[in-house]
């Protein structure tokens, strides 16, 4: 049995909206999974096989990135680009959705058996590829014309639990809602395209039919990267029973917007945040904390619900089993600081002023993955790591 210490935590973001921050001084972990928190954890964590001393740092669930473009491996054809799922995870980002392999796809055919055939491999390749630990939730179906019943059965069977729509061959966006609805019979969580067209060969899908599609989440519902219009924000924010995914590549201003709309009518519990990169906006490791600060600092949030909208929420929204801190959830866990040249003194400070904090660590199912991130600034206190070798600059 492998045991994880965290000790001389200085603050803690649960990742649950509803009590988002805690006091929390040391976790446990055992096995991959938080066993103990608390007071009453500090003797066996300090004693564990392996430590990581906060030095009063905060702690923090690792980031879910619940819009990524995954095609097959740790490569974006999109931006010619080698290693960025790894380098995300210096960001702090731990899980990722994909938004549909098919997508970015080069050559994509748009046929129901290669849709089904690219989703069924991307699962079952990024089931046994983690790159730097990283969990990737791939196979997501791009919702085609004449996906069958069938179709879905067997897409479920082997391990396909998303789908995107909006990237089909569909005469009108509308027509989609038949292959919607069989998705969401069989247990898929269906995210649409929300906005203008993103690349060539989408469609713009207005609110009025998103009301009409009624998938699970609204992606970059504040653009990816052309927003919907005020009035039809308005709309959706109104509809109860969809999930309201703001995005790094999308309109700041929208995504300000939806928060402010989402408070006013208490639907935070609906909003999640992601990248929805690589795109054309480009490869973005820390595109997620980004928007966590902008959120925070511009958006009038307390930093740690911010968090939760970053962490827990996803993991609700799309079905995941980590994301937040508590007793039996999975150790994936980042520690941070305000960066050096902060005038904040905190990790919280820091975002609330909109300064991306610095990474000291990342642990993924209670591994510790990296020490110093090379990609945020450099963090004003480093925890420190025994028993384990780490990589990271500083380490």
């Amino acid at each position: 049995m492998t045991t994880l210490g965290f000790v001389n935590v200085g603050a803690l973001a649960t990742g649950m909206l509803a009590a988002p921050r805690a006091d929390v001084e040391a976790i446990l972990v055992e096995d991959g999974r938080i066993v103990a928190l608390g007071a009453a954890s500090v003797t066996a964590a300090a004693r564990a096989d392996v430590v990581i001393d906060c030095r009063g740092t905060t702690v923090m669930p690792g980031l879910i990135d619940s819009h990524c473009h995954v095609v097959l491996g740790d490569y974006t054809p999109r931006q010619k680009t080698v290693d960025f799922l790894d380098s995300y995870v210096h960001g702090g980002i731990t899980s990722v959705v994909s938004a549909g392999e098919g997508v970015h796809a080069p050559g994509r055919p748009h046929d129901p058996a290669a849709s089904k055939a690219i989703a069924i491999a991307a699962a079952k390749c990024f089931e046994h590829f983690q790159p730097n630990g990283m969990k990737v939730n791939a196979g997501s179906v791009v919702l085609e014309p004449g996906l069958t019943d069938d179709d879905f059965t067997e897409m479920a069977r082997h391990g396909v639990r998303h789908a995107k729509y909006g990237f089909g061959g569909y005469v009108h966006p509308r027509d989609g809602e038949p292959e919607v609805r069989r998705a969401q019979k069989h247990g898929l969580c269906v995210m649409s395209h929300s906005g203008g067209n993103s690349i060539p060969g989408s469609s713009p899908i207005t609110h009025d039919l998103l009301l009409h599609l009624r998938p699970d989440v609204c992606g970059h519902v504040n653009g990816g990267t052309t927003s919907l219009d005020d009035d039809g924000l308005r709309a959706i924010v109104a509809e109860p029973a969809m999930t309201l995914q703001v995005v790094q590549a999308g309109n700041l201003r929208s995504a300000l917007f939806i928060v402010q709309l989402a408070q006013e009518a208490g639907a935070l519990a609906r909003v999640c945040v992601a990248s929805d990169t690589p795109t054309g906006t480009g490869v973005m490791p820390m595109g997620v904390l980004k928007s966590v600060c902008e959120l925070a600092s511009l958006g009038g949030l307390a930093p740690e619900t911010v968090i939760a909208l970053a962490t827990g929420n996803n993991a609700r929204a799309f079905r995941l089993t980590t994301g937040t801190i508590a007793v039996g959830q999975p150790a994936d866990l980042v520690v941070c600081d305000a960066p050096a040249a902060s005038l904040a003194n905190d990790a919280f400070g820091a975002i609330a002023r909109g300064d991306i904090p610095g990474i000291s660590a990342v642990v993924i199912d209670g591994v510790v993955r990296l020490g110093r991130s090379r990609n945020t600034p450099l963090a004003k206190r480093l925890a420190t790591i025994t028993g384990a070798a780490v990589g990271g600059p500083g380490h």
